[in-house]
């Protein structure tokens, strides 16, 4: 149960939660959360008119997003939502839903599920007290720059949710933080996982030894260096980073090919590596840089991003697995994980909900979410504990 702190603020109204059907699983792993909380929490103001309505079965608002047979769709509220305090959840990578286009069955792609949450808050019409929208992954978040003549998307979908009357915009890991400069009068949070990486990582092995003489944090990339350098200061661990050397005379699929990864950092032999990464697309960069690894000597090669998207699917971790190339991969929950992924037997799930509760929790009652989005003194204590369990003190 989390810090009763903020139970001395009114609430900023009735807690309602609308997880697309995107969200399904997630939303509800959040509302329980957040419903147990609540049941178990003791003040004096609960039976006040400002705490109405705080105790419930379930948060989850009956929403929907029905289609037509053309693939044309609407949003609709079956409840009231006057006055609520709304918090839409949304995952636009899951690609498991379908819709059906005269007669075809057509998969949801990213822009669908951006659609949706549109209009959901179009049905809404106003009528909450706040709206907020989380997406773990954030919608074009890799279109946040222009080289030449192209669009800006995640700008423009930012533009475009706050022009609706959203008030904040939640994500995680955001591949380019510095979006938010499209919406400078608007909240926005990109909240980095670490501790539930850094948790997930011991419970499920039992023989690291957390020290710079025995495991060392790798960024895969040169963009990754800030994410890379917090998890090594956190840990007390040395860093090291690959950048891509690519070949500017040609383009392949849209893109540069890269000739080879280079490595910058001390030396990795017989210690255990740990690949931090914002997401696994294809997965190949990740399986170069762990094979660079293993030829410089590694240990173990441990590959976490907070997004597993592994659009080429399984088959090529699976076989570095077999070869000894990767030992664990650690993604998160806040994108569609297919039921083939779950059952491998080098995959770590990181579950994010109760995360995403906690932040819901504080800012429905308008408090302060800085000591949720720098977790250093819940990491130091949980090494600690791994610590002490295992005689490395």
């Amino acid at each position: 149960m989390p810090d009763n702190n903020f139970i001395e603020t009114i609430p900023v109204g009735a807690l309602g939660i609308i997880a697309a059907k995107s969200c399904a699983t997630l939303g509800d792993k959040v509302n329980q959360y957040l419903v147990d909380w609540r049941r178990e929490r003791e003040s004096e103001h609960k039976s006040t008119i400002a705490f109405a309505g705080y105790q419930r079965d379930s948060y989850l608002m009956k929403a929907s997003v029905p289609r037509f047979g053309s693939g044309e769709a609407k949003g609709t509220i079956n409840e009231s939502v006057r006055g609520y305090d709304l918090y839409i959840l949304s995952d636009v990578c899951n690609y498991s839903l379908t819709y059906s286009l005269c007669g075809k069955q057509n998969h949801m792609s990213p822009d669908d599920h951006y659609q949706d949450i549109k209009r959901i808050i179009a049905a809404v019409g106003g009528k909450a007290r706040r709206i907020s929208v989380i997406m773990p992954f954030l919608y074009e978040s890799r279109q946040h720059k222009r080289n030449g003549r192209e669009s800006l998307d995640c700008a423009l979908a930012l533009q475009e949710l706050t022009s609706m009357g959203v008030e904040n915009i939640i994500t995680f890991d955001a591949h380019d933080p510095r979006v938010q400069n499209a919406i400078p009068l608007k909240g926005f949070e990109t909240v980095q996982p670490v501790y539930q990486f850094i948790k997930a990582l011991l419970h499920n092995v039992d023989d690291l030894q957390l020290d710079s003489d025995h495991m060392m944090i790798i960024s895969p990339d040169e963009g990754g260096m800030s994410r890379a350098v917090y998890f090594a200061n956190v840990l007390g661990l040395d860093m090291g980073m690959f950048y891509k050397r690519r070949d500017y005379t040609q383009i392949i699929n849209g893109r540069n090919p890269i000739v080879a990864h280079e490595f910058l950092g001390s030396s990795v032999e017989g210690k255990d590596v740990l690949i931090i990464d914002d997401m696994i697309s294809s997965g190949e960069s990740m399986l170069d840089v762990a094979k660079e690894l293993k030829e410089r000597k590694a240990k173990r090669v441990f590959v976490a991003a907070t997004f597993g998207l592994f659009t080429n699917g399984l088959e090529k971790f699976d076989e570095a697995f077999d070869k000894g190339i990767i030992d664990k991969v650690l993604t998160t929950n806040g994108t569609y994980q297919t039921p083939e992924l779950l059952t491998k037997p080098y995959y770590i799930n990181v579950d994010i909900s109760k995360y995403i509760a906690l932040i819901i929790d504080t800012l429905n009652h308008d408090a302060s979410i800085s000591a949720l989005l720098d977790p250093v003194e819940r990491i130091h204590k949980v090494v600690k504990e791994y610590k002490e369990a295992h005689n490395q003190l």
